[in-house]
């Protein structure tokens, strides 16, 4: 998991590839959940918390832009 500061010296470009990466990898997640158990029952919610720093983070270049 990427730490915060390291999120903030990424460029735009850089953290929308990686939020795309993220939100499949949450389809993913969800999609074993709904197949069989899955091994970390909060994956999905650690992955869903990445993609809100990620939102947050390229909101707050947006608005400094």
């Amino acid at each position: 998991m990427a730490k915060k500061t390291s999120l903030k010296e990424k460029n735009a470009g850089e953290l929308v590839k990686l939020l795309g990466e993220k939100r499949e990898e949450l389809r993913k997640l969800r999609f074993e959940a709904a197949g069989s158990r899955p091994k970390d029952s909060n994956a999905p919610a650690k992955a869903r918390k990445e993609i809100a720093r990620i939102m947050t983070v390229l909101t707050a270049k947006k608005k400094n832009a």
